[in-house]
């Protein structure tokens, strides 16, 4: 059983975002709840969030899912587009920067927890 949920366009930078999911793959679902409720990040309750949509998935996709044997099986961060912005410099000239944005994918699978 698999299931998975994405967040896309989020306005933060990959590299960003890439900090917190890595720290929740490979965890089960719900320790990895616990580790995102404690990181100190901005991008967090975003990634909780998808975490949470693809629980929901999971549960609406089988009904005999088990929540509690659910382990986060790929969790990646993908760059979105750039949104360019120019910035006024001295003497007429101007500084160009990028807004940067990302898409959060996370994959959950069913471990065979035995008795």
């Amino acid at each position: 059983m698999e299931a998975r949920a994405e967040a896309r366009y989020l306005r933060v930078s990959p590299q960003k975002a890439r900090l917190v999911v890595d720290l929740i793959r490979g965890q089960k679902a719900g320790s990895a709840i616990l580790t995102l409720q404690s990181v100190n990040k901005r991008i967090a309750p975003s990634v909780e969030k998808v975490l949470k949509s693809a629980i929901a998935n999971a549960r609406n996709s089988a009904d005999h899912v088990d929540v509690d044997n659910l382990v986060i099986s790929e969790a990646y961060v993908n760059e979105g587009p750039r949104q360019k912005r120019v910035r006024p410099a001295p003497m007429g000239r101007a500084y160009r920067y990028q807004k940067r944005t990302a898409h959060i994918i996370i994959h959950l699978t069913e471990k065979g927890g035995g008795a």
